[in-house]
């Protein structure tokens, strides 16, 4: 039997990171427990209104926020707020897969189009590294608002 994984990422700020990731991704916020969203609904603004009716005293409210796969096949990810800031360099990182099967001059052009994208989103361009074939048809290093880093693949 194999396991499944949620990816955990520290934030200063769970629901603006999850927000970003949302659109990075094309991934979903969750309903809240129990709750059937209507079409069109907000998940946020459900999880505003479940976590009050909840009696969640409002500053522990934006204390973790999640974001699940639409069709169900990538991990859940779980932003959790901690206290301190980001210190050091990644120790994990997410490759953001947005160029498969395309190689040199055509994938470098899908990755720099999706690159623009993310960084109007918030993200911070790091670096570029080209094609050295065979061992890397190259990518793109960005930071997320919070500054943990990612790969445009």
């Amino acid at each position: 039997m194999s396991s499944t994984i949620q990816i955990t990422i520290d934030a200063k700020d769970p629901r603006t990171l999850s927000a970003f990731w949302r659109e990075v991704l094309g991934y979903v916020h969750p309903a809240p427990p129990g709750v059937e969203l209507p079409d069109g609904k907000d998940p946020l603004e459900a999880w505003d209104e479940f976590l009050e009716r909840s009696g969640v005293p409002e500053e522990q409210r934006n204390s973790a926020s999640a974001l699940e796969d639409p069709d169900g096949s990538g991990p859940r990810i779980f932003f959790q707020r901690v206290p301190e800031g980001k210190i050091a360099k990644n120790r994990v990182h997410l490759d953001v897969r947005t160029a498969p099967g395309l190689r040199g001059e055509e994938r470098m052009d899908a990755l720099e189009s999706e690159c623009a994208r993310l960084v109007a989103l918030g993200a911070r361009r790091i670096a570029r590294h080209e094609p050295e074939e065979p061992l890397s048809i190259g990518f793109i290093v960005l930071a997320d608002p919070e500054g943990n880093e990612f790969c445009l693949d």
